[in-house]
């Protein structure tokens, strides 16, 4: 796997808003921050871009709802915020595509020259799949880290229910299979950009 020397780290939504399991429901992949952790002191380290994506959900009933307290990052990504040798973007955005958020990152990934984005966070079968998925349809090259994601268990239509690995699997298979991204894990990242 090569990873460039301007490869974009997407972080997308990962907010203190999605610890309130009550809310929520059960979830996936317990190690999912620990790999985000590391992909981002990597990506900083090397000097590569990182962007830092924050979801204002609209939604009254929501913890990601702009001035309640979830829709703040997560200690160790707020942390981080900042401490890179490289380019940093904030990224707002209400709805799944950091595609569709503010600044516009199209137009900033272009202006810098960037083609190959890995987008890590919340929620896997979401906001990390949505981006991934126009990622790939935009002509960028794109990696998931799989085990730097994670997401909930979810019930849908006639009361067909699926759990959070599954729904993981899922996304895996069809930003695998289908095209849109080359699923991998976080260790393959972080030993192709060291």
């Amino acid at each position: 796997m090569e990873i460039t020397e301007n490869a974009a780290l997407i972080v997308v939504d990962v907010q203190e808003g999605f610890e309130e399991e009550a809310f929520w429901g059960p979830r996936n992949n317990p190690g999912a921050d620990r790999n985000i952790a590391g992909l981002i002191d990597v990506w900083q380290a090397s000097g590569r871009p990182v962007v830092f994506v924050r979801h204002d959900s609209p939604k009254p009933e929501s913890p990601l709802r702009v001035g309640r307290p979830g829709n703040g990052f997560k200690g160790y990504v707020e942390e981080r915020r900042g401490k890179g040798g490289g380019p940093e973007l904030l990224l707002t955005k209400s709805v799944n595509s950091a595609f569709y958020g503010t600044p516009d990152l199209k137009e900033w990934l272009d202006r810098s020259g960037i083609r190959q984005i890995v987008v890590a966070g919340i929620q896997t079968n979401m906001c990390v799949e949505t981006t991934a998925r126009m990622g790939g349809n935009l002509g960028y090259e794109v990696f998931v880290p799989l085990d730097a994601t994670y997401t909930f268990d979810l019930t849908g239509p006639w009361g067909w229910t699926q759990s959070a690995d599954e729904l993981a699997r899922a996304t895996a298979v069809s930003l695998h299979g289908g095209g849109f991204a080359k699923v991998v894990s976080s260790a393959e990242l972080i030993a192709a950009a060291e």
